[in-house]
């Protein structure tokens, strides 16, 4: 690869990645590839997971298997993060509680379909 393609090929990947930093969802996930064994472990079955994975000992994993072919897995059981009030509490201190008057609204009529009024604009 010469270095003008190199360079083209840095400036198309910069284009994708300021597209993909704005709208994560459309980002390719990053697979990779390891190849294990299942061995027999006691009664059960086992594989032994790469430590290149990331994952942490201990982590209970949901295992999706579809018509006997090995899909996925997951974490099981993902801990909720817990909101800390103490952190927050007091920091808003000019707000006010609502009125009961307030919090009542006039009725408006619901505009449904092409009769909502608009015809001539």
């Amino acid at each position: 690869m010469t270095k003008r393609d190199e360079v083209n090929e840095d400036r198309r990947l910069f284009a994708l990645n300021r597209v993909f930093g704005s709208a994560p969802w459309l980002k390719p996930s990053d697979n990779t590839r390891h190849k294990v064994k299942v061995f027999k472990s006691g009664n059960s079955l086992a594989v032994r997971i790469p430590a290149g994975t990331r994952l942490t000992a201990g982590t209970e994993m949901e295992l999706i298997v579809e018509d006997g072919q090995f899909l996925s897995y997951e974490p099981a059981n993902q801990p909720k993060r817990k909101f800390n009030i103490a952190k927050v509490a007091g920091s808003a201190t000019g707000l006010h509680l609502i009125a009961p008057e307030d919090r009542l609204f006039e009725d408006r009529a619901l505009l449904v379909g092409k009769d909502d009024g608009n015809e001539g604009a």
